[in-house]
């Protein structure tokens, strides 16, 4: 299995205020607010703790009501790493203590995926952080962007993110859009990470990236500064994440039919 044997700890940043979905990790699921789900899928990846991060005295009661742990954090993060970094500053933990970040609109990640990303760290001592991704499906896919692409190098390491269509498909996409080239180059990100305490620490005090700034991505901080993510291909489909209503009522029907 992939990951396994590995330590790690998942830590899921967890805001109330969503612009497109306000108090999403408290939206209800089958009948338990979303962070719920999102935590029990964490607890049954293996990883030897799980902690809530958060801005909102809202999220940590609904946690600790189900008996999860939470931490308060700052309001001023920008980005879900940042709040990650506080909690790891505050816990002591060893640089080489390996923390995955789960977000908190996740309810559907499937547990092998956690693993497999810390995993994937653990195997290249070389890379600053681990990330996964899935191959486009779709035109609308790879036009979509809310849908964030990743090019790699030959060695599995990424070269950029985007929400745009990367690579550009020169002659391909001057014949039409509406289609997949017939050789297809394009990746899906898939925004779960695998850190190390010491790095995180790290990212915190770098600046923001100018492309961070236009893309809303707080991976090409990282890139910017010349740190190195490696890229591995999930083991298994993920399930979309909630960002809207209908994203929400889309998980409500995953759930009853299982």
């Amino acid at each position: 299995m992939p990951g396994g044997g590995v330590e790690f700890s998942v830590i899921i940043p967890a805001r109330y205020g969503s612009r497109r979905l306000p108090g999403k990790p408290l939206r209800e699921i089958a009948g338990k607010p979303m962070i719920r789900h999102v935590y029990e899928r964490a607890l049954e990846s293996g990883a030897a703790e799980v902690i809530v991060a958060t801005d909102d005295e809202r999220i940590v009661d609904a946690v600790e009501s189900f008996g999860g742990a939470a931490c308060m954090t700052a309001t001023t993060h920008h980005s879900g790493s940042e709040r990650l970094a506080e909690v790891v500053a505050r816990r002591g933990y060893p640089p080489e203590r390996i923390v995955v970040n789960l977000q908190g609109d996740e309810p559907l990640m499937p547990p092998s995926l956690i693993r497999q990303v810390a995993g994937d760290l653990r195997q290249h001592p070389e890379a600053h952080l681990s990330t996964l991704c899935t191959p486009i499906q779709s035109a609308a896919q790879l036009f979509d962007p809310h849908t964030v692409k990743v090019v790699l190098d030959a060695t599995g390491y990424a070269l950029y993110f985007s929400r745009a269509p990367v690579p550009w498909d020169r002659d391909a996409f001057a014949v039409t859009t509406e289609q997949l080239p017939e050789v297809c180059e394009h990746r899906r990100h898939i925004g779960l990470y695998a850190y190390r305490a010491g790095y995180l620490l790290q990212y915190a005090s770098l600046s923001p990236a100018p492309a961070e700034r236009l893309e809303c991505l707080e991976q090409l901080r990282v890139l910017w500064h010349g740190g190195r993510i490696h890229v591995a291909e999930a083991c298994t489909a993920p399930c979309p994440g909630v960002d809207t209503r209908d994203d929400l009522d889309a998980a409500e029907k995953s759930f009853l039919q299982f």
